[in-house]
């Protein structure tokens, strides 16, 4: 029977926020959380990100709840609406929007060890108002797309008089007709916005280039009626086609490529750019680091629309901003009426102070590290009942809401005890934590990710803090139940007589089926000889 008197607090209400908080009303019961949301309404980056053409780089089958699979997705990869769509559904099949407390931004959470409960100090994103609460057990949902980067490091990005913004902060209203627009990066969110603001003529589009990347190709294939029939009306169909997603997305990294292989790869993506891109870039838009560093990009129509006459690349970098366009480092004087930046999000810091025993907090122990680093990307040493959802080194090139599914089943199994009342807390501890993050850093430095200046590195060229240089599946694995050993239970002996009685018991049954077993073998092998000497006789 789950303690009502325990609480959870949940930070964010994007789709790892929401998937935590159906999980435990579906899987443990549990109803008293608080899901704190600094926005007006749920999704995340799927509420935030509404520029043009924003979409799923994975196919949207396997984007989706294992617990709640939409036979009716339009295409192979799901549109930013409709992904809202789906998520606002869910939270109101799970009742979910009773629990969440929009506009509040979480501040602070301070844990009180003789208490055994965190202070969650949050505050009014409008008014400004602070408000103080408790929780039991806190699961920080903010992802790693949580704060748009701006490159201030570019001087004068103060100065420009007329309008810019981050790409996740697309205004609503925004008519770009007629206006000379200059878009800085073009990773993913630029590759996938450029071909539809380039679509009006009246638009001219210059894209700045630092660093090119490399490109794969993700058509984005409609579904017919009659395959959508199928999904919703034959058996496992749909459980199969998202089976055979993952196997299609995760083969790769199950079977490590010798180096023929890469070679191949390699040429094949660079004629891919070659045979797609206009011959006059050729010379700039093959990158120079080897395709896996950075995150591959989806090639939904960009590099087919570099044939626009309204549309043109820059290579020449950037000089400075001026109030009325952007000078190149060629000296060149470029005037815009609007500048958008796609130049992604601040991954190596974490957004609010979160404090846990000895004063350490998270920042400081990101810090002491090197960068960001967690034990299976989901908690900290030191830091109680708090768990990570898509923390460090999580990220795969398949589904990010897989690999929080799993944290989520994970994370279940650790607050169970605390939330029925059988144990206070649990912290991981240091030693396997030194020895995970060794593995993992181990297995970075004979990989790609070390061969290019990237975002999932601390400072650009530190240490890589974002991918899990294995397997999917064996992320599963790794996480489908806590090793005890490396975590300290406090006030959990309810918790660990209960674990010991039920090691008894398996004991027991294991030895009541052998002994029945035995039994059983034994009687036969007594009537096969007897039947044997009656014949013989």
């Amino acid at each position: 029977m789950i303690d009502l008197q325990r609480r959870v607090v949940i930070i964010g209400a994007g789709v790892g926020g929401l998937s935590q908080a159906i999980a435990l009303k579906t899987k443990l019961g549990f109803h008293n959380f608080t899901i704190y949301e600094k926005g007006s309404e749920v999704g995340g980056v799927w509420r935030a990100n509404t520029y043009p053409g924003c979409s799923s780089d994975v196919q949207i089958h396997w984007y989706s709840l294992s617990s709640d699979l939409y036979p009716h997705w339009n295409k192979s990869h799901g549109l930013q609406p409709e992904i809202q769509a789906y998520w606002i559904k869910l939270s109101k099949k799970y009742n979910l929007y009773p629990h969440i407390a929009f506009n509040t931004k979480v501040l602070s959470a301070e844990w009180d060890d003789t208490k055994q409960q965190y202070t969650i100090v949050a505050e009014d994103v409008f008014s400004g108002k602070r408000m103080s609460s408790v929780a039991h057990v806190v699961i920080s949902a903010v992802g790693i797309l949580e704060a748009p980067k701006i490159p201030y490091e570019i001087p004068g990005v103060r100065k420009f008089q007329g309008t810019s913004f981050h790409s996740a902060q697309w205004p609503g209203s925004i008519d770009l007709q007629n206006k000379r627009v200059a878009v800085i990066g073009n990773a993913s969110s630029g590759a996938q916005f450029v071909p539809s603001i380039s679509e009006d003529p009246s638009v001219e589009v210059v894209n700045f280039i630092r660093t090119p990347t490399w490109f794969n190709t993700r058509p984005h294939v409609p579904y017919s009626d009659t395959e959508k029939w199928i999904f919703a009306n034959i058996p496992l169909a749909m459980r199969l086609h998202r089976a055979w997603i993952m196997f299609w997305f995760d083969f790769p990294s199950i079977v490590r490529p010798n180096d023929k292989t890469l070679k191949k790869r390699r040429e094949a993506m660079t004629k891919y750019i070659i045979d797609n891109a206009p011959t006059r870039y050729h010379d700039h838009m093959i990158p120079d680091y080897p395709p896996g560093c950075k995150r591959t990009v989806a090639n939904s129509g960009f590099l087919g629309v570099l044939h626009r006459p309204n549309l043109t690349l820059n290579f020449d970098g950037i000089a400075n901003i001026v109030e009325n366009g952007i000078i190149t480092k060629t000296g060149e004087m470029l005037p815009f009426d609007v500048i958008v930046y796609a130049t992604g999000f601040i991954g190596e810091r974490y957004p609010m102070h979160v404090r846990g025993l000895n004063r350490a907090t998270i920042q400081g122990y990101y810090d002491a590290h090197g960068g960001p680093t967690a034990y299976l990307g989901t908690a900290v040493p030191d830091i109680p009942n708090f768990y990570l959802l898509a923390g460090p080194n999580t990220g795969t090139p398949t589904s990010t809401l897989f690999v929080e599914e799993v944290q989520i089943g994970y994370i279940l199994q650790l607050i169970e005890p605390v939330l029925n009342g059988s144990a206070s807390s649990f912290t991981v501890k240091t030693s396997p934590t030194d020895a995970y993050n060794t593995k993992v850093q181990e297995r970075i430095s004979r990989s790609v990710f070390v061969q290019c200046y990237s975002w999932a590195r601390t400072n650009g060229t530190g240490k890589v803090f974002n991918p899990f240089p294995w397997a999917v599946t064996l992320w599963w694995w790794w996480l489908r139940k806590p090793n005890w050993d490396h975590y300290v239970a406090v006030g959990a002996e309810k918790w660990v007589w209960a674990r010991r009685r039920k090691a008894v018991q398996n004991i027991l049954k294991c030895a009541a089926v052998s002994t029945l077993l035995w039994s059983y073998i034994s009687g036969s092998a007594q009537r096969i000889l007897y039947d044997m000497a009656s014949d013989y006789l």
